[in-house]
């Protein structure tokens, strides 16, 4: 089981919405849409995917990561490390 599948379909709506958005920012350049504009939704579409990494490293630490810590060893260091990662690589994003 997944950390996140209490609220896999709230993760899916977000992903269908984020798609979207980016189907519209294709339509956008084909229109020859004004660059500031396409930009603007390129950062709103930037905001939507960190939201959703957001939710599912949420989803992460609370589940995944603090039952791995309930059992205690090396299982909880290495789930520790790989969030410890995963937010690295959010904020390097």
């Amino acid at each position: 089981m997944t950390g996140y599948e209490k609220h896999k379909d709230d993760i899916l709506r977000r992903l269908r919405r984020i798609e979207g958005q980016v189907r519209g920012l294709q339509r956008m350049v084909e229109q020859d849409t004004y660059c500031i504009d396409v930009l603007t939704q390129v950062s709103a579409t930037n905001a939507a995917l960190q939201s959703c990494a957001l939710a599912l490293l949420d989803e992460h630490l609370n589940c995944c990561v603090t039952e791995a810590i309930g059992h205690g060893g090396d299982r909880a260091r290495e789930k520790v490390t790989e969030a410890s990662r995963a937010i690295a690589r959010l904020v390097r994003s």
